[in-house]
C-alpha cells in the first residue's frame, strides 16, 4: 500500500481579542451563516463528504448513522453552515468541552466555492461563536481557548486562512499515512471539477 507525508499544524487562540475577522462579504454576493440547530446526520455527512471530496477526508466515511446522531447530539457540539443565495457552500464544526475549551473540528468549503471571499468570513464568524459557546450551554464556563489542526491534505491556502484570522502555531508533526480513496459526496465524485456557477462574484 502505497503512503505520504503528512505535516499537520495545530494552532490555537487563547482570547477572545485573538480574532482577526476578515471582512464581511457584499450583500449582493448573497453569503448568510446559519447554525444547523437540529442534528441530522444526513445533512452533516452531506457536507463533510462535499466539502471533504477532494482533500482526503476520510475518517468519519465509514460512520454508520447511529454514530452520526450520537456525536452531533452532544451538548456543545454546533454545526454552522454558510449558503451562498441559498445554497449550502460549506461549513465549520465546533467540537466544545465541558472545560471550557473549544475544537474547531472541521472547516471547508465545497469546491465550487472556494475563491470567492466566503472562506474567511465562515472562520471569522465560525469562530466568533466558539468564543460565545458556553454562553448557549447552562452550567457551562466561558470559553478559554479555540484551537484547530490543518494538515497537507488540507487545502493551499487552510493554514494561512487560519493565521490571518489570529490562530498562532503551536505544535507541528511530521508522519507518513496510507492513501486512502476518497470517494467524494458519492462513489466516482472525487476528481471531478465542479463547475464555478456563472452569476459567482469573482475573487478581488
Amino acid at each position: 500500500m502505497s503512503s505520504l507525508t503528512v505535516t499537520t499544524w495545530y494552532l490555537e487562540q487563547t482570547a477572545p481579542g485573538d480574532l482577526a475577522p476578515a471582512a464581511e462579504p457584499p450583500a449582493a454576493q448573497g453569503v448568510r451563516i446559519v447554525r444547523a440547530e437540529r442534528p441530522l446526520p444526513e445533512f452533516s455527512r452531506f457536507l463533510y463528504s462535499a466539502v471533504g471530496g477532494d482533500i482526503l477526508w476520510t475518517d468519519r466515511l465509514g460512520w454508520p448513522y447511529a454514530r452520526w446522531a450520537e456525536y452531533l447530539s452532544q451538548p456543545g457540539v454546533e454545526t454552522w453552515v454558510a449558503y451562498v443565495h441559498g445554497t449550502p457552500a460549506g461549513f465549520i464544526e465546533l467540537d466544545g468541552r465541558a472545560d471550557g475549551v473549544t475544537e474547531i473540528a472541521y472547516f471547508g468549503l465545497i469546491p465550487a466555492f472556494r475563491g470567492q471571499g466566503v472562506g474567511g468570513h465562515l472562520l471569522s464568524s465560525g469562530t466568533a461563536r466558539a468564543w460565545d459557546l458556553g454562553e448557549r450551554y447552562e452550567g457551562r464556563p466561558p470559553t478559554r481557548r479555540v484551537w484547530v489542526h490543518t494538515c497537507s491534505k488540507d487545502g493551499r491556502h487552510a493554514l494561512r486562512n487560519y493565521e490571518r484570522r489570529g490562530f498562532r502555531l503551536y505544535d507541528t508533526t511530521v508522519e507518513q499515512e496510507a492513501v486512502t480513496e476518497t470517494p467524494g459526496p458519492w462513489p466516482g465524485a472525487g476528481d471531478t471539477a465542479l463547475p464555478v456557477w456563472e452569476g459567482a462574484p469573482r475573487p478581488v
